[in-house]
């Protein structure tokens, strides 16, 4: 059976860790940051892990 092709969309979004737990940048640090607290932009700069629920759509995606 062919491999199925990646959605370039989740390529650009997700990576993999070494121990094989798919990373993520976290929402709401793109646009309209004038009235959000400096504290809650510094955090939403660090990336978080994905949900153990999605991981397995995200899979197939990637």
């Amino acid at each position: 059976m062919p491999k199925m092709k990646t959605k370039s969309g989740a390529k650009k979004r997700f990576k993999l860790t070494g121990s094989g737990k798919i990373k993520r940048k976290n929402a709401f640090k793109n646009h309209i940051l004038t009235k959000k607290e400096t504290k809650q932009k510094r955090n939403l700069t660090k990336s978080s892990l994905v949900h153990k629920s999605d991981e397995k759509n995200i899979r197939k995606m990637i």
